[in-house]
């Protein structure tokens, strides 16, 4: 029975992609910042795991519970919103600890064993907002183009051990938890700047305008990660959902 490792799977896209490898017979190890047994149903397959990004110990506990593994998901992030003038540099850290530099140290902490069997995925969750410049996410993005730019070469160091790395790019999700929880980063930091208003409220706009059916759901990506993490021709970047596809051409 092969092992995967899923990083925040408490909702969204990580708990859908959990499930997801349950039904096709894998291992799971499911992490979150604050384990909830409940969000999963039990199963003899199934270990839920205490797991914080940013933290160094917490990472060695949780790569020393898990033991070997033949998949890393690094599916944990943070959401923001706003203008660059409206993010302090506390918010501009905290977003890259979680989203880019824990994505990394993770990813460090596995690859001995990676290398050592020459057998191993690595796949990166990050965002199609990466593939066009749009408004208020300056900073979002660039955490998450890092992790694109990261993967990249990383696949390259990786090749001569048999070790694949790849990138799972999904498009916006609404009916997540993560916009809601970006939101409430936002309003608990300040909000929105009142001399971007107007670019607020046309990103807003934008959002209620588009299709009900260019939207990315969370079976989308964990259908993404699944081909990622199982087929030997899969691209190194791959869309999830029909509004990342779109960008993607």
């Amino acid at each position: 029975m092969k092992t995967v490792m899923i990083t925040g799977c408490s909702s969204g896209f990580g708990l859908e992609t959990a499930q997801y490898f349950l039904t096709q017979g894998w291992k799971v190890i499911a992490t979150m910042r604050k384990p909830d047994d409940t969000v999963l149903p039990p199963a003899e397959n199934l270990q839920v795991l205490a797991l914080d990004v940013t933290s160094e110990e917490s990472i060695k506990q949780a790569v020393e519970a898990a033991g070997e593994i033949d998949v890393l998901v690094n599916n944990a992030g943070i959401g923001w919103l706003n203008a660059v003038e409206a993010t302090s540099m506390d918010i501009v850290r905290q977003i890259f600890e979680t989203n880019t530099f824990g994505t990394i140290a993770l990813t460090q902490a596995f690859l001995p064993q990676f290398r050592a069997r020459k057998s191993g995925v690595i796949i990166n969750v990050t965002s199609s907002v990466t593939l066009k410049p749009l408004l208020m996410l300056a900073v979002y993005s660039a955490s998450k183009a890092a992790v694109n730019a990261f993967t990249d070469s990383l696949a390259l160091e990786l090749a001569p051990f048999n070790v694949l790395a790849r990138v799972v790019l999904p498009g916006r999700a609404p009916t997540t938890k993560f916009g809601q929880n970006a939101g409430v980063l936002i309003n608990n930091n300040g909000g929105f700047h009142d001399a971007y208003n107007d670019q607020i409220q046309s990103v807003f706009a934008n959002f209620e305008q588009e299709p009900a059916d260019m939207v990315t759901h969370s079976e989308d990506v964990a259908k993404a990660v699944w081909q990622a993490a199982t087929d030997p021709n899969c691209p190194t970047r791959l869309p999830a959902g029909a509004d990342a596809v779109a960008l993607s051409k």
